[in-house]
Order: C-alpha cells, then structure tokens, then sequence
C-alpha cells in the first residue's frame, strides 16, 4: 500500500514535469524556413518622419562656404566649417509635424519618408544654392521598447533607422523560454491611431508583413506562456522544486525497497 501511494506521487509529479517542457515546436524560430516557396523577400522599408522625431540635417555643396547659413552649430558664436559639419543643430519634430529651419522657416516633414523629405530639403535649398546641393538626414532617436517574456525588457534607443522584429528581440536578450513565440504583440501608431498585430516567430511568412521591420516608437509584448502563467501562483521555481521533488521521491523508493 505505502509502495502504491508513493508510486502515485512519483506519477503526479512526472505528469506535471512533462506539461511543463516545452517542444521545438513552441521554441524553435522560423521552423518552415526551408519549406518557405518564397525564399526571397519582397518586404522593403523605409521610416516614416513622425512628431517628435529629433533630426540631424546637414546641408552639402560643392561650395562649403555657400552651405554656413543653413548649418547652423549648436552653440552659436565661432563656428568652422568642416567636412562633416560637426557640431550642427538638431531639430525637432513639433506637435504639427513642422521643422523650424534656418532660412526657409518652418517645413512640415512628418508623414513624410526619409526619401521624400530629403527632395523637399533640397527643393527649398536649391535657390540659394544653385550648384549640387546635397542634404543628409538622419533620425537621432530611433526608439522602441520590449516588454514581457525578454531576458532585457525596456527602451531602446538605435544609431540605425532601420531595425527588424527579430533584431529588436536580440537587442532585449531574445526570449526567456517562457515567451510565447507564436503571438507577439506589435503596437505602432499610424496616422495618429494606435495599430496593433499579432507576429508567429515559429513561421516564417511573417518576413513579408508590415511588421517585420519596426517603425519609431513601436512597443513589442511578449506573452508568457502557460508555464510561466502556473508558476506564478507558487513562485518562479515551482518546475526546478518539482523536479526536486521527484528525485528525492525516486531515492526513497530506492532505499526502502
């Protein structure tokens, strides 16, 4: 009789232990990859200018001296001109989507990709610079931010403004093993309205969603899975304490044969 309670025990506690362990199947990313008949990607990207984006614009020429009035420096008084024009202002992106630029005043460039902008900038140049003007853009604080089921959750803040879903994941120390792969949550704001969509990791066909490569601002969440879920009602070592358990039951039985 006590050999049969402890039999029973021993087998409460493996059936447990083995709802917890997780297979490829729910671990494993892009997991048809091979299998994918597109192996080549068709998903572009190209970031969008938004309110409060911080920008570094620097006006070129062949005439570096014909350049001075609109690369204005941070701090004003002696200022050198220089090949990369160090030390240039920043500008920042109003609630109305308005630049105010030095010279030209005020332009609105959010809603405006990198590519469009930059031609507006040299449109309203060009009369004041009739030979080969040139102007760079970059965003400065490209941010997104992780949470959830990620070894790193928080803000990010990137040199490069262009980062995927995945690179964002590796940023935050990619997935604890309790995140749920197969239903991320992406939330974005476009034209003013909160969107949101639901990724699979474990497939691969999410490479050629509008989300594959995140925008400024976007929120990643990573759902715990259903382990994560039941241990948090003992405590975060409820599967270590089980597998404990189980070995220690398995010696009694041993010994008291």
């Amino acid at each position: 009789m006590r050999y049969s309670s402890i039999f029973k025990i021993i087998l409460l506690f493996s059936i447990l232990i083995m709802q917890s362990c997780a297979s490829r199947k729910s671990v494993a990313y892009l997991q048809d990859i091979n299998s994918n008949t597109n192996s080549s990607t068709t998903a572009s990207y190209e970031p969008v200018l938004k309110n409060d984006d911080l920008l570094s614009i620097i006006v070129s020429a062949d005439d570096p001296e014909l350049t001075y009035m609109f690369n204005v420096p941070k701090v004003q008084g002696n200022y050198k001109v220089t090949e990369n024009q160090e030390g240039t202002k920043t500008y920042l992106i109003d609630s109305n989507g308005e630049i105010t630029y030095p010279v030209l005043g005020k332009i609105k460039l959010a809603g405006l990709t990198r590519t469009q902008a930059v031609a507006l900038l040299t449109d309203k140049v060009r009369p004041y610079i009739e030979k080969n003007p040139t102007v760079n853009l970059r965003i400065l604080n490209f941010k997104f931010s992780v949470l959830g089921e990620v070894k790193n959750p928080g803000s990010h803040t990137i040199p490069s403004e262009r980062v995927t879903l995945l690179e964002a994941l590796a940023n935050a120390g990619d997935l604890t093993i309790y995140g749920k792969r197969d239903n991320i949550l992406v939330i974005r704001e476009k034209d003013g309205n909160k969107i949101y969509n639901r990724i699979d990791i474990t497939k691969s066909d999410f490479i050629n969603s509008e989300f594959y490569y995140l925008t400024q601002n976007d929120v990643v969440v990573v759902e715990p899975n259903k382990t994560r879920v039941n241990a948090s009602a003992f405590g975060p070592n409820v599967t270590a304490i089980i597998s404990a358990t189980s070995v220690i039951i398995s010696l009694i039985v041993l010994l008291t044969r």
